[in-house]
């Protein structure tokens, strides 16, 4: 099998990302106690609200589906087929295959729990009550997706082994509220007497942490001495609980004897009424034998539904198979909620996962949180866990690209994570790329840093007319800058030769005007890009022989001057300050141009002169009608006069020096 790519993971992502409020409300989490309200409330969830508005037809269709159907009714067979795919993907080679991406999950989840934490100390921190109120509402929002997510892991990706031992792991780490009475319980200078201390006890026989449970109670039996039988009685039955572990050497049958015999004794001692005289402990025993009645009773201490179905699993049905495991979360929630209640966003996702429902989750979590990192993240995990082949949308692209498109999307429209939204494009081999062509062409190039990363990535993935687009648009905000050698710079990374030649013209102008180029190092590291245009070419080898005349080489600047003239490289409107340039040569003591050269130099002026008589007539007529001073023109005419009488006695000086045998 090739490589496999799952989508990166990003821990400063939620810090970045502007609130929005969200819909799905979390119970029977503990919050810090410095943002604890004790209620239940509509929260502020930190991660990025997509404001794009592509892929709007297929979005609606997307949530709609959800909210158009009638209630879901719990169809036997349909449950059996999506449960009957679920087992057969889980084959010995598949299950092999989903091990790597278990802790690929768990690392999803600690970039969360690691948000989270951050988010708590700053909540506890800041002293604006506000703040503190929005933070608090963050992370409530946050510990709900980390639950989602974790029974996801449970059900969906490590769904091998003990069934029932992975939903006590998930019940213990997301009710953490018993964790933290314990602490202030045995920091106490008298645990055993804490008023909080038996609530501690039976929270931790309710999630089936029996070591924990003995370790408290030995503190309370040395307060008792005389009720020590009766404490020793109940550490007897806890440490002889059996727990099924489907991994381990103990078969079915054997675990099915023992926990036989097991809750039989606990059952007998509450019928002897061992633990009358102990209130506490008689609770403990009535929790044991799975007394509904009791559990329903401490609805406090149990917090909510999928904690009563998990404690209720353990001590009643700890050889729970996942073809059980919806039957009895819809008689949980059943029991345990008010029937006159309506089911939140929150329960509706979890009794989804446990349905094994995996579309559902997606598209309930899509509706509830109003954001595509969660769904666009956990899609992506599941899609290649291989649990999605079955699911095709029927518009655009797989689930899995549709929600990474709308997430990706999303991020363009944010200041600094736009970077981060390629790569999710470029994992979608569908639409990835049309969309980044599209999303490129509108992000606003601020600056020419922020141009030149936009223009790295579109060179990266040959995206030719992004590329041009783009140093076009730099080129010509550079023009108007009157920055000549960074417009000049853009227009060759776009090979655009007309906007290159007109560019050319303005340095050459300027050439005129001031008698010196600017941005010079642009100019003599030109290379092959002056072959671009003929403009831009005539300027790299113009300033060429200004190099060549600098380091006195005079005979190669000559014919390179010549050249551009002969070559007809330079523009004619340029021929005047080519001739000028030449004086200085012709004059030197040494014969420079030979006298074929010169006749050449002579052809070309009278060239020159002669096209320029007709609009030399023209203009004089006019300034005589207007008394126009004569300046210029008496300049142009003294220019050539110069040039005549320099070349006669060049081209005298070098017939001479050709003609001149040396003895």
């Amino acid at each position: 099998m090739g490589n496999i790519w799952v989508l990166p993971v990003v821990r400063e992502i939620s810090s970045c990302m502007r609130p929005f409020t969200s819909n799905l409300a979390l119970r029977g989490r503990a919050a810090p106690s410095s943002m604890r309200s004790g209620k239940t409330r509509k929260f502020t969830l930190p991660f990025y609200a997509n404001s794009s508005t592509s892929h709007t037809t297929s979005l609606l269709a997307f949530r709609q589906s959800k909210r158009k159907s009638p209630a879901r009714t719990r169809s036997p067979s349909k449950f059996n087929s999506r449960l009957n795919q679920f087992t057969f993907n889980h084959s010995v080679k598949h299950v092999l295959f989903l091990f790597r991406f278990v802790s690929i999950s768990k690392n999803y989840r600690s970039v969360i729990r690691a948000c989270i934490e951050e988010l708590q100390q700053v909540a506890v921190n800041t002293k604006d009550s506000a703040v503190c109120t929005q933070y608090g509402n963050q992370v409530s929002i946050l510990l709900a997706i980390e639950l989602i997510w974790n029974l996801c892991e449970v059900l969906f990706i490590d769904a091998v082994g003990a069934l029932l031992l992975h939903l006590l792991d998930w019940v213990r780490l997301h009710k953490g509220d018993v964790d933290e009475k314990a602490t202030h319980v045995l920091q106490s200078e008298s645990p055993a007497e804490h008023r909080d201390y038996w609530d501690v006890v039976v929270g931790y026989v309710l999630q089936g942490r029996l070591e924990e449970v003995r370790q408290l109670l030995v503190k309370q039996a040395t307060l008792q001495p005389a009720a020590r039988n009766m404490f020793k009685l109940m550490d007897n039955l806890l440490s002889k609980m059996p727990f099924y572990n489907p991994g381990g050497t103990q078969t079915p049958t054997d675990f099915d004897v023992k926990w036989r015999h097991w809750h039989e004794e606990v059952d007998r001692c509450l019928q002897d009424n061992s633990f009358a005289s102990n209130p506490h402990l008689e609770l403990i025993a009535k929790i044991l034998v799975g007394d509904e009645d009791t559990l329903l009773e401490h609805k406090e201490l149990v917090g909510t539904w999928y904690h009563f179905l998990v404690t209720r699993l353990l001590y009643c049905h700890p050889t729970v198979k996942s073809t059980e495991l919806h039957f009895y979360a819809h008689s949980c929630m059943t029991m345990f909620l008010d029937p006159r209640s309506v089911p939140e966003a929150l329960d509706s996702i979890l009794l989804a996962a446990f349905e094994f429902d995996i579309h559902q989750v997606i598209k309930d979590c899509s509706i509830a949180l109003n954001n595509w990192w969660f769904v666009a993240h956990l899609t992506d995990l599941l899609d290649h866990c291989q649990l999605l082949q079955s699911h095709n949308l029927h518009f655009g692209s797989n689930l899995r690209e549709f929600l990474l498109l709308e997430y990706a999307s999303g991020l363009f429209s944010h200041h600094s994570l736009w970077q981060l939204a390629v790569d999710y494009f470029d994992h979608c081999p569908e639409f990835g790329r049309v969309y980044l062509e599209l999303q490129m062409e509108r992000i606003p190039l601020d600056t020419e840093r922020k141009a030149l990363k936009v223009l790295r990535i579109c060179e990266q993935r040959q995206m030719s007319e992004q590329v041009r687009s783009i140093c076009k648009i730099m080129a010509m905000r550079a023009l108007r800058n009157n920055r000549l050698g960074s417009a000049l710079s853009w227009s060759i990374r776009a090979k655009d030769a007309a906007f290159a030649t007109l560019i050319s013209e303005r340095f050459l102008q300027d050439y005129c005007s001031r008698g010196s180029f600017s941005d010079l190092d642009l100019i003599d590291n030109l290379g092959p890009a002056m072959l671009l245009s003929d403009r831009l070419t005539f300027l790299g080898k113009y300033r060429e022989f200004h190099k060549l005349y600098g380091e006195k080489r005079f005979r190669e600047a000559a014919k390179l001057l010549l050249s551009l003239m002969t070559a007809k490289i330079a523009p004619r409107s340029f021929w005047m300050t080519l001739l000028t340039d030449a004086l200085p040569l012709l004059e030197q003591k040494e014969v420079i141009f030979t006298s074929e050269q010169t006749y050449e130099l002579i052809f070309c002026l009278e060239e020159l002169t002669s096209s320029c008589n007709t609009t030399t007539a023209t203009t004089t007529a006019a300034a005589s009608m207007t008394d126009t001073p004569m300046q210029e023109e008496d300049l142009e005419v003294t220019k050539v006069e110069l040039l005549r009488l320099a070349l006669a006695r060049n081209l005298a000086m070098a017939i001479v020096n050709e003609g001149t045998v040396e003895v």
